[in-house]
């Protein structure tokens, strides 16, 4: 599979390559990224026939969007795929400090969560403004759940529903001004309740179907059945597939780190380099239509993308499973699963 193939979204025929940018590193995440490293991680993508693209107003108080928005500009329209998220409004405030939330030297927006409809509305116009972009093709509710809002997250789930904010998405893709929306998120939990909310037409699932764990399999399923495709996200869980000791944001616990070494150690067995397999893993489930790989400059890119296509034997992952390290009904790249 090469990263310029392409698969279609079922509910709107919108088609995206296998492999997306996510842009998150353009908004100065955890380091500071120079503009030139971002704009080499983006000619790196185009040059490798990648063609879709995400961002979210939250990463770098909207540096991400401005950044981005410039290069994708330079581009005819009609040859990229765009998303972006909602959720967060990006209010002035020269009180933020030099890192914020995970983002160093942050431009001087704060982030103020509101999922309600006149909020969705106003945060779609604004991404508009610094994308430079009109016609925005996702919009994905951008960390909605109890993973992020802890006791809050009834409140803000609230705003969503009969609060409107998914009335807010369903009008603007009624009136043809984004094609497709969903949500973005960390747990699996709040994308299964969301099926039931709304007719869902792509959901970014991040860290939850992974090779590492596969808890969210029944959402997978239940979003073939109803049409909703998938963007994995966080293939890598954090980075504890890719070499580092970093699992859903935070330090890996013994548990975790044990499974990855029993993966590592078949990895060894069949010549296979483990973040290729991390990559290559969720794209055999028919509902996962585009994996988003983050990449801070050019290189890291051509890491991923190298991972990415590169050919691992059905031996491997039929021993995966034979061994009890995938899930006994995920699909598997190469193999009947």
């Amino acid at each position: 599979m090469k990263v310029s193939d392409r698969r279609t979204l079922p509910s709107n025929g919108l088609s995206l390559t296998v492999m997306g940018l996510g842009c998150a590193q353009m908004g100065n995440l955890y380091r500071v990224t120079p503009y030139a490293e971002s704009l080499s991680a983006h000619d790196k993508a185009w040059e490798a026939g990648i063609r879709y693209f995400d961002t979210a107003p939250f990463y770098g108080m909207t540096r991400s969007e401005r950044r981005l928005g410039t290069m994708l500009t330079e581009h005819d329209r009609a040859d990229y795929v765009i998303s972006t998220k909602v959720g967060r409004l990006l209010v002035p405030d020269a009180t933020l400090g030099d890192e914020e939330q995970g983002y160093v030297k942050p431009l001087p927006f704060r982030p103020v969560y509101d999922y309600s409809y006149d909020a969705i509305l106003r945060s779609f116009e604004a991404s508009r403004q610094r994308l430079g972009i009109i016609d925005i093709d996702i919009l994905y509710v951008h960390d909605i759940g109890g993973f992020t809002h802890g006791e809050k997250g009834a409140h803000y789930w609230t705003q969503l529903t009969s609060g409107g904010g998914f009335r807010a998405l369903g009008e603007l893709r009624d009136s043809g001004a984004i094609r497709g929306f969903g949500l973005g998120v960390n747990e699996w939990q709040v994308a299964r309740d969301a099926l039931n909310e709304a007719r869902i037409d792509i959901t970014m699932l991040a860290g939850r179907y992974t090779l590492l764990e596969q808890e969210s399999l029944g959402l997978l399923d239940a979003c073939v059945k109803a049409g909703t495709a998938i963007t994995c996200a966080g293939a890598f869980n954090s980075g504890i597939l890719v070499g580092n000791n970093k699992f859903n944001y935070g330090d890996a616990p013994a548990e975790v780190v044990a499974r990855v070494s029993a993966l590592q150690a078949v990895s060894a067995e069949f010549g296979v380099a483990l973040p290729a397999a991390a990559l290559q893993f969720p794209m055999a489930h028919p509902a996962v239509v585009t994996c988003v790989s983050g990449a801070r400059n050019a290189a890291q890119l051509a890491s991923n993308i190298d991972w990415f296509e590169q050919a691992i034997p059905a031996e491997f992952w039929t021993a995966l499973k034979a061994r009890g390290l995938v899930h006994a009904d995920a699909p598997l790249p190469g193999a009947a699963g």
